[in-house]
């Protein structure tokens, strides 16, 4: 079985570095009863997470829809076809009837959760949901999960005002590489540069329903980044621009490391078939005389209207 965390940002885990050495850094520059009310403070975020996580769990327990084949076979062949593709480790997934277009994970120790909105199964394409099934399976097979919690805790210590800002924007940073990097386990899940796309885009506008809605509202996302108010703002998010984690994606589908991985993670559910650039297929030819098989379409072979039913022009 194919298993790699190659898919991670190169910048993720050096930044993880740096807002861990800057909470050091602030704590040592610190008194010694700063010193002391911040181990005690961190200490104290641990318990309360825990305690928290635990709560949320027994919550989802009772009134979260658990995914299993029973109930919803089709999203939970979805949800494994990711665990495959991804190797994420121990996941239960939940779907939470609430209007929210969001999906998350949380847990410190096995199984993680994953929480996917009901809205999300009713507007995205199986493709599309693949693809924020493998996001949120990124982030539990890369740490993400765990490591937002103490990293959280750590960032929030007793610190001068400066200081605290400091590290709020370092956790942040790192929040954002977390989301590229698990934006490329997305892509492995999904397998189509057009379907994450797709998705990241319906995550902003759910509404959109032909395809001179999408291009309006990617031409819209384009244009945020040009606002340096926009890009001061982002410093302090937990997510990257959509449109920068859009530029981030076509960027990595082009690469040999991408093609190779998805190779990899192709072949857990048995597809050995060689995965071209995005940006040109290489075209096949057979002998004149012989006759040409046609291999069964795939989704992205399907004209995007068949792919994505939000494309249709309604009656």
């Amino acid at each position: 079985m194919f298993r790699s965390r190659r898919y991670r940002v190169d910048n993720e885990q050096l930044v993880l570095v740096l807002t861990i050495g800057l909470v050091g850094v602030v704590i040592v520059l610190s008194s010694t009863v700063t010193f002391c009310v911040s181990g005690l403070f961190i200490l104290g975020m641990f318990v309360i997470s825990a305690l928290l996580i635990r709560a949320h769990h027994r919550e989802l327990m009772g009134s979260a829809l658990p995914v299993d084949e029973v109930r919803t076979p089709e999203l939970a062949q979805l949800v494994e076809g990711c665990e495959l593709k991804l190797q994420p480790g121990p996941v239960e997934t939940y779907v939470v009837d609430k209007d929210v277009m969001n999906a998350y994970t949380f847990g410190l120790g096995n199984p993680k959760a994953l929480v996917l909105y009901a809205p999300l199964t009713q507007v995205m394409t199986p493709g599309e949901l693949q693809f924020i099934i493998g996001h949120e399976m990124g982030h539990v097979a890369l740490g993400h999960t765990w490591l937002n919690t103490i990293v959280g805790g750590l960032a929030g210590i007793p610190a001068p005002f400066g200081a605290a800002v400091v590290l709020y924007a370092a956790f942040r940073w790192w929040n954002r590489m977390c989301e590229f990097s698990a934006d490329r386990a997305g892509l492995l899940a999904c397998g189509d540069l057009n379907l994450a796309v797709s998705a990241l885009v319906k995550l902003a506008a759910p509404e959109i329903r032909n395809q001179y809605d999408f291009e309006r509202v990617l031409a819209a996302l384009d244009a945020q980044d040009d606002a340096v108010s926009n890009r001061i703002a982002e410093a302090f998010q937990t997510h990257p621009m959509l449109i920068r984690r859009i530029d981030r994606l076509r960027e990595y589908a082009q690469t040999e490391e991408y093609r190779a991985l998805q190779m990899g993670v192709n072949r857990n559910v048995g597809e050995d078939r060689p995965v071209q650039a995005t940006s040109a297929p290489a075209p096949t030819e057979a002998p004149p005389s012989a006759p040409v098989e046609q291999p069964a379409p795939t989704e992205s072979d399907i004209p995007p209207e068949e792919r994505w039913p939000w494309l249709k022009k309604r009656e």
